[in-house]
């Protein structure tokens, strides 16, 4: 799957350029023009922000500030300020990076790339406090789950479920299998309890998310979690 870039800047001829650039490179890139747009389409849970500093409404200082609750992707401040002090409050609220206007595309794609493996590295070695698939967010330190940034209702139960499969996004387990990592080896009861669970996940989504069915069904064998677009 496609990683995804969030651009923001006010200068159409900037991002429009950007936007070529690394769709080329195999990227699916999203726009934003001024802070408040920018604050939704972080709502698209990207892997990394190029964020401009001056721009309407909000400036990318405020706007670093209130996604980060939101996303934990890298985030590159592209300015043309340069002031030692920018940089450093650029970076203090939350950004991973800052590179001054004018830039040299290569070496923003380079950084690109560099952040983009760090995260993956990061994510690999499970360092991660959060996991994003598509429109849907986990918090696995405050274990709760947000679609299209809305906190979701869920049992203690169901969580661990969740948690479980997307953990291990793409690999197929079977009811007995679910059961005993949740319940444990030891427990009394029955494996046909997470059928009806995981029908109530589903439904709990598909009040905020009818476009994605996160857990598919495996005929005969059983359950998996896929990636969200």
């Amino acid at each position: 799957m496609k990683e995804k870039i969030l651009i923001v800047d006010d200068e159409g001829d900037i991002v429009s350029f950007l936007k070529d650039t690394l769709e080329d490179e195999g990227y699916e890139v999203f726009t934003a023009y001024d802070g408040n747009e920018a604050i939704e389409k972080s709502r698209l849970y990207p892997d990394l922000i190029l964020l401009d500093v001056m721009m309407p409404n909000k400036n990318g200082y405020e706007v670093c500030r209130d996604i980060r609750d939101i996303v934990s992707c890298p985030i590159i401040f592209l300015t043309a300020k340069q002031e030692e002090q920018d940089i450093i409050n650029g970076l203090s609220i939350g950004g991973d990076d800052y590179i001054s206007k004018p830039f040299s595309l290569r070496q923003l794609k380079a950084r690109i790339k560099a952040h983009l493996r760090r995260d993956r590295r990061n994510f690999n070695n499970h360092e991660k406090s959060n996991l994003y698939f598509g429109k849907l967010s986990i918090d696995l330190k405050g274990r709760m789950v947000y679609v299209n940034g809305e906190l979701i209702a869920i049992t203690k139960k169901e969580f661990d479920i969740i948690e479980f499969l997307a953990a291990n996004c793409g690999q197929v387990f079977s009811k007995e299998q679910i059961y005993e990592k949740i319940w444990g080896y030891d427990a009394e009861g029955d494996s046909s309890a997470i059928a009806e669970h995981i029908k109530n996940i589903r439904r709990k989504f598909a009040n905020f998310d009818s476009d994605i069915e996160y857990i598919s069904t495996i005929w005969g064998v059983g359950y998996k979690w896929q990636k969200g677009i």
